[in-house]
C-alpha cells in the first residue's frame, strides 16, 4: 500500500467541506416498485481542502505536502473535524465509548471500530488510523493499561492483548482517529488575490480502503 503515515496540516483541513457517500443501484420496476441494492459494505468520505486556504503561507503549505505525496500517488492522513473521535461531539473520547467485540477466550487482537447508531439500525466503521496516544482500551467496565495489558498498532488500528479476553467479556475501546485519503487530482491551480492572500478553489481529497 502507497501510504505516508502523515496527516494533511489539521489548520489546512479545518474549513474544508465533505463528508460520506454511499453508492446505491436502484432499479424502477414496471410497477412503479424500486428495488435498491449496494456493492459497498462501508462508506467512502470526500473533502475538498480548498476552503481551507487563507493565505499565501497556507497555498505554500498545501504545494509543499501536495509535492511530497506526489499528487494521488502516496495516501495521507486527514483529520476530519466534523467526525475524528468514538465520542460525542463535546465530550473527550473515553474507555466506554464503544464495544468493539466480544471475547471467545482464544482472540487476542482486534480491530478498531466505530459504530454508528439510529433507531434501531447500526453501522460498524472500521478505523485504521487511530491517533497516536489517544486509544483507551478496557474489558467490561475496566479499564486496561497500555504496554501491560495490550498494544495498539497506529497504522493498522488492531488492539492486541497480552492475553485473550475471557468469553463474554465486553472488549471496549475509545480514541481519535485520521481517515486514511489521497489527492483526488494530479494538479494543484492556484489563483493570488494579493500579496497578503491566495486561494485555491478546488483541492480534492478522497478516502482510500487500506
Amino acid at each position: 500500500m502507497q501510504f505516508h503515515e502523515v496527516r494533511f496540516p489539521a489548520s489546512l483541513s479545518f474549513g474544508s467541506v465533505g463528508g460520506p457517500e454511499r453508492r446505491t443501484e436502484v432499479v424502477t420496476l414496471a410497477n412503479g416498485f424500486e428495488e435498491r441494492n449496494t456493492p459497498w459494505a462501508h462508506s467512502r468520505r470526500r473533502y475538498d481542502a480548498g476552503l481551507g486556504m487563507r493565505s499565501l503561507d497556507d497555498v505554500e503549505m498545501l504545494i509543499s505536502f501536495f509535492e511530497a505525496r506526489m499528487g494521488q500517488m502516496y495516501g495521507f492522513r486527514w483529520k476530519d473535524w466534523s467526525d475524528f473521535k468514538s465520542s460525542a461531539a463535546s465530550a473527550e473520547p473515553g474507555y466506554l465509548d464503544q464495544v468493539i467485540a466480544t471475547g471467545d477466550g482464544v482472540a487476542a487482537a482486534f480491530p478498531l471500530l466505530k459504530i454508528y447508531r439510529s433507531w434501531d439500525h447500526e453501522y460498524a466503521r472500521p478505523i485504521s488510523k487511530p491517533v497516536l496516544g489517544t486509544v483507551r482500551v478496557g474489558l467490561d467496565q475496566d479499564e486496561m493499561q497500555e504496554g501491560v495489558d495490550y498494544e495498539v498498532d497506529v497504522n493498522t488500528g488492531v488492539v492486541t492483548f497480552q492475553h485473550p479476553p475471557d468469553v463474554a467479556v465486553k472488549v471496549r475501546a475509545g480514541f481519535e482517529f485520521d481517515v486514511p485519503v489521497r489527492f483526488d487530482t494530479d494538479q494543484i491551480q492556484t489563483s493570488v488575490a494579493s500579496f497578503q492572500a491566495g486561494s485555491v478553489p478546488n483541492v480534492p481529497i478522497i478516502e482510500v480502503r487500506v
